[in-house]
């Protein structure tokens, strides 16, 4: 952790957040007069930051309730202050949480990443984890692309977005985020930007930064940048893919020779086991289910397999270096910490109990009859998660229950709508 949080020459004003249950960066903006009080002794927050919804909505939790009155606790910088390129004399940091008692928040999702590195290195291991995430870039008047048409990777369309994605990329890299590339995805108005891989907690502090200044600097291009799931049925998902390699006295240890070691193996083993019951961590809400449909380059089941996009664990070899597990089934609204904490813990335990996957899958894993099936509705997400006293563990209890209740309380919110789809189907036909 660093311990210089100096501020860049010029800073007047210095922006520190923290990442809330669905990795949405919260926190405050602070003259530079008053930083040096915040480095030593902390910015005060109510503990409901870890416990409110995507709309901020609050709720009654076996934590932070009306009967202990929503305490505070202190957020610290983590970081390093950093300019923000397209505010003059504004920096920005990441922060960490203390209780008032100085102790790690027993609900913050940020510890379940922690706890899952730290057993990793027991063991000797360093995780490194790449994030690659989608977006839609909209017409914040509308809410629809501003573009027509499927153009995946062409670069037209890419240099027809360069206005507001060429700074996404520049600026955020500037920012701290190490930036490898960006592409038109899918669908008109779908872009992708990949994060280089790096340390695990490092890389989730990155994508819950990155998602806010993604939006920020959409904003200020006259663009209104969603990384909901899916937006738009017929059009292609928000996914969130993770790249995984464990490395050891600088070292992939998931590479033997450029192939998948039996560590690796092992390490998906682990990860095939408890994907389904890990899901709700991937996709918290009813729209992220909506992805998982077959022929949409999102899996719906276990399978793996090597360079193979309709599998969920997707195995890429090449250079010792290059070698790593991806998994796939994450829609772009992830909280990083939980889902990072979640697979790790799962590839953990089977390196330490040397499972096996299935058979490795060689063709189309939709039509695989053999692979366990993942949630593709968030009904059995949850009743999974609720069954699995492993998600509970790795999750910690408090925060556990509070994503879960968040998760059921979306499901009742769905349920008791009238969509405009009934409306214009029911309303005059009977």
């Amino acid at each position: 952790m660093t311990t210089d949080f100096s501020l860049p020459e010029g800073t007047h004003t210095v922006v520190m957040g923290i990442g809330d249950p669905n990795g949405i960066m919260r926190g405050k903006r602070f003259p530079a007069s008053h930083w040096d009080s915040i480095v030593n002794g902390g910015n005060a927050m109510s503990i409901a930051t870890f416990a409110i919804d995507m709309t901020c909505d609050v709720w009654d939790t076996p934590y932070v309730n009306f009967d202990n009155g929503y305490p505070d606790m202190h957020v610290f910088p983590a970081s390093k202050p950093v300019s923000m390129p397209w505010e003059p004399g504004v920096a920005i940091c990441f922060g960490r949480a203390e209780g008032m008692d100085h102790k790690p928040v027993p609900i913050d999702p940020r510890n379940a990443l922690i706890a899952q590195v730290a057993r990793a290195k027991a063991m000797g291991l360093e995780v490194q984890v790449g994030c690659e995430l989608e977006f839609y870039l909209l017409d914040p008047e509308t809410n629809k692309p501003r573009d027509e048409g499927i153009n995946v990777y062409g670069l037209d369309r890419a240099a027809e977005l360069e206005h507001v994605l060429g700074p996404i990329r520049q600026q955020i890299n500037e920012c701290g985020i190490p930036i490898e590339q960006s592409n038109p995805e899918y669908a008109a108005g779908q872009v992708e930007v990949n994060i280089r891989y790096g340390e695990a907690l490092q890389s989730a502090d990155n994508v819950v930064m990155f998602r806010s200044l993604v939006r920020q600097l959409a904003n200020a291009h006259g663009y209104r940048a969603t990384f909901m799931p899916k937006p738009f049925f017929e059009e292609s998902g928000n996914g969130f893919h993770t790249h995984y390699s464990l490395w050891k006295d600088g070292k992939n240890v998931f590479s033997n020779g450029g192939k998948l070691s039996d560590m690796g193996r092992h390490f998906v083993g682990g990860v095939q086991k408890r994907m389904a019951e890990s899901a709700i961590c991937g996709s918290p809400t009813p729209n992220g289910y909506r992805r998982r449909q077959p022929y949409t380059f999102c899996p719906i089941n276990t399978a793996w397999g090597l360079d193979n996009r309709t599998v969920g664990i997707r195995i890429i070899e090449g250079s010792d270096s290059a070698v790593r597990v991806e998994k796939r089934d994450a829609g772009a609204d992830a909280n990083p910490y939980y889902l990072l904490a979640a697979d790790i813990a799962a590839g953990l335990d089977g390196i330490e109990q040397s499972l096996e996957p299935s058979a490795m899958t060689t063709g189309n894993a939709y039509e695989a009859e053999d692979a366990d099936p993942i949630p593709t509705d968030a009904t059995t997400a949850v009743a999974l998660a609720r069954g699995s006293e492993w998600l509970k563990d790795v999750m910690g209890a408090d925060g556990y229950e509070i994503y879960l209740q968040q998760a059921e309380r979306e499901l009742e919110f769905n349920a008791a709508q009238v969509t405009p789809v009934e409306l214009q189907r029911y309303l005059t036909s009977f």
